[in-house]
């Protein structure tokens, strides 16, 4: 065989061979409801333990009774029925179940359809570049870096929610519809930040989930992954994402928790940051983030994995 046509055989099997091009599409409704199901629940587990625990960290004294533990946590609701009782550990939900829903939706529903894109179109070249195996793993992880980007649709509602989180006296008795139409595109302050920080932590996020798939439990089709399988490559994933995108998303809060009259700019945050608290300021709060946050990213991404291909199945 001439050497052309020897060279032109072996890209055939490459292309042939490439495992970023082996996929199994998934349903369209079983990547919305499964996300979907994945954020909802993520919200009625973590909430309402959210909301119990800043509660007993407001508490003065000493707790020495049920009954005193019970007002404590359900405040006017202690002596309603149980179902009263666990809703009233729903305050202020609004901004934060309309943001977490539709970004899980988005995040975890979006993913696969870049990535079926990537593996149509690109998925040899991933092969190729990275090596079998290799090119796969990066392939998720540059979907997830591209769906993480497009995020910032979304910053309106991050950011009501974080000024209702740590700055409430800039809403000033505004409701949501005034302050849209106050402030228009300064919603959006912040946004190459927020694209900067999702970037390589969506990167992360499933690159490290599929990394875990592909190297630790030797799968081809990571579909097939069993619910304890996923659940270590979650635990991958989210710890590698919360760790990489910590500094811009330190930069990304502070933009954000700024009063609307007092906006200050990003480069101007950092500056202050290195020259005031120095490199390690970039970190702050990641020890708890991976302490709250994580156990929150790790549930929903593992559901939603674990949904997907299941709800996929009966669909």
């Amino acid at each position: 065989m001439s050497p052309p046509k020897e060279a032109a055989a072996r890209a055939a099997e490459a292309v042939a061979g490439s495992s970023a091009k082996e996929f199994k599409k998934e349903s369209t409704p079983s990547r919305l409801l499964g996300a979907g199901c994945a954020g909802i629940a993520e919200l009625m587990v973590f909430h309402p333990v959210d909301t119990t625990a800043k509660r007993l960290m407001s508490n003065y004294g000493k707790v020495t009774s049920a009954s005193q533990l019970n007002s404590i946590i359900f405040r006017d609701a202690a002596h309603a029925s149980i179902p009263n009782r666990f809703l009233s550990l729903f305050p202020g939900l609004g901004y934060a179940a309309a943001y977490k829903v539709l970004q899980r939706v988005y995040k975890y529903g979006g993913q696969p359809f870049v990535r079926d894109y990537l593996a149509k179109n690109h998925g040899s070249s991933f092969d190729q570049t990275f090596g079998k195996g290799n090119g796969k793993a990066i392939m998720h992880a540059t979907a997830g870096s591209i769906i993480g980007i497009g995020e910032i649709i979304l910053l309106p509602l991050d950011v009501l929610k974080i000024k209702r989180q740590t700055n409430p006296e800039a809403f000033r008795g505004r409701g949501v519809f005034r302050i849209i139409a106050d402030e228009g595109l300064g919603l959006y302050r912040g946004w190459g930040w927020t694209a900067a920080r999702n970037a390589p932590g969506s990167f992360a996020l499933f690159g490290g989930s599929a990394a875990a798939k592909e190297y630790l439990y030797k799968l081809s089709d990571y579909n097939t992954a069993s619910w304890s399988q996923n659940f270590v490559a979650s635990i991958a994933g989210a710890s590698a994402s919360l760790i990489v995108s910590a500094p811009l998303d330190v930069i990304k809060t502070r933009i954000q928790n700024r009063n609307f009259e007092n906006p200050e700019s990003g480069f101007r945050i950092v500056s202050n940051m290195v020259k005031n608290e120095g490199m390690s300021s970039f970190f702050k709060g990641l020890v708890p983030k991976l302490l709250m946050t994580g156990p929150k990213l790790v549930f929903s991404f593992w559901l939603a994995q674990t949904l997907i291909p299941a709800f996929n199945k009966v669909m």
